[in-house]
């Protein structure tokens, strides 16, 4: 059985940092230019070397997006940014086209090239053809079925690895190439700016009644006419494992730290589980519905998944309310506040390789010892009385329904 290499999201120094240490086995991140994610928070050209530095100290991998498709006026730059990617030390570029990959090839020789999902990349032969090229991954479309992609795994040479999206926000687009957003809003979708049309409610204006807005029912379930769900493939690991694919990433460089550790903790303890022969713990299960999200969806793995054509705003129904700093070896933590909460609150923590337990809010004190009732200046220091020591990076919540009504 291959195991899966788990790629998890890394937006900002923050985010790299919660991604690695909750268990990701690489991080793929971007720096201010050439990336799709313009308004993730990304790495200047002094904090690459630096974000490389932290994911390489703890054995973690390090890939970074290349992967719009330039301009010309774009293209003359690259060689230098590939050059510097290069000598940070980065393990892979992903690329989707095929100028930036021949490029990357020659400024960046010391780097793996693995193609983007954006090239569409749904056959053996059109990926055993990067491979030819010198692609060391194909990062598969995300339309493709589970038997698909068997047959491309038993099709291609056995060194080229496969890797397929596994948890988060699905396009409505194929391959994610749209130009809806570009054409609405002026931001480019296939330039990292997406504002995100689809998942509009949208109405229909009749021309001899202006400012009179009728729903557009697809079908008797409601109007959301573009809508996607978000994929999650926890329960379904092992069937990713027997289909041959190498690789299973993590959406979402413009979510928040507590979604990239708590996502990346739960797939880790769900994949370490199912390569040992263990039942899945169902607690590290249950963890991918402690997040922000829509409905979950298996995406095109197990066929065409049909319109989903109710609401889709987003579930949250858990919030985190502060971050340990530091924890002694008898459960005093120095915690900073992200959201405000009382004393005698029911909270859970979580952290690194740690179970979730619930704890309730009592003996917290500031910095000079005093008595504290209830923290209420966002990112105060505080110390917060915990049963038990946990690692640096855990985080405190509760359960509160923030979804949007």
């Amino acid at each position: 059985m291959r195991k899966l290499e788990l790629l998890s999201p890394a937006g900002d120094m923050e985010r790299l940092k919660m991604a690695v240490l909750y268990g990701a086995d690489a991080v793929y991140l971007a720096g201010t230019a050439f990336g799709m994610r313009a308004f993730a928070g990304n790495f200047a050209p002094e904090e690459l070397p630096q974000a490389v530095k932290f994911a390489h100290d703890h054995g973690v991998k390090a890939h970074v997006t290349v992967n719009i498709m330039p301009r010309n006026d774009e293209v003359v730059h690259l060689p230098a940014y590939l050059e510097q990617l290069d000598d940070a030390g980065v393990d892979a570029l992903i690329v989707a086209d095929l100028g930036a990959f021949t490029m990357a090839g020659k400024y960046a020789p010391h780097c793996e090239r693995h193609i983007s999902t954006q090239q569409s990349i749904a056959n053996y032969e059109c990926a055993q053809a990067w491979f030819d090229l010198g692609a060391s991954r194909v990062v598969l479309a995300r339309e493709c079925s589970l038997p698909e992609i068997a047959e491309i795994r038993r099709k291609v040479d056995p060194e080229l690895e496969i890797e397929t999206f596994g948890h988060g926000a699905m396009c409505v687009s194929y391959s994610g190439r749209c130009l809806l957003s570009n054409y609405m809003t002026g931001r480019d979708s296939n330039r990292g700016a997406c504002a995100q049309p689809c998942r509009y409610q949208y109405a229909l204006m009749e021309e001899k009644r202006p400012g009179e807005y009728f729903p557009v029912f697809e079908d008797e379930k409601g109007t959301y006419i573009l809508n996607s769900r978000d994929m999650c493939t926890i329960d379904h690991l092992k069937d990713l494992m027997d289909a041959g694919i190498d690789c299973i990433k993590i959406e979402g460089r413009a979510k928040s730290a507590y979604y990239a550790a708590i996502v990346t903790g739960a797939y880790r303890h769900c994949i370490d589980d199912i390569y040992a022969g263990r039942e899945i713990d169902p607690v590290w299960r249950d963890e991918v519905d402690h997040v922000s999200h829509r409905i979950y969806s298996t995406g095109f793995y197990y066929g065409y998944p049909g319109q989903y054509t109710e609401n889709s705003r987003y579930i949250r129904e858990w919030q985190i309310v502060a971050k340990v700093e530091s924890c002694d070896e008898n459960g005093l933590a120095l915690c900073s506040l992200n959201n405000k909460f009382s004393e005698g609150a029911e909270l859970e923590v979580v952290g690194p390789d740690l179970r979730p337990f619930s704890v309730t809010a009592a003996n917290m004190t500031d910095l000079e010892g005093n008595p504290l009732a209830e923290p209420r200046t966002p990112q105060m220091q505080f110390y917060l009385q915990l049963p038990k020591s946990v690692p640096a990076l855990s985080m405190i919540r509760r359960a509160v329904d923030l979804s949007a009504k």
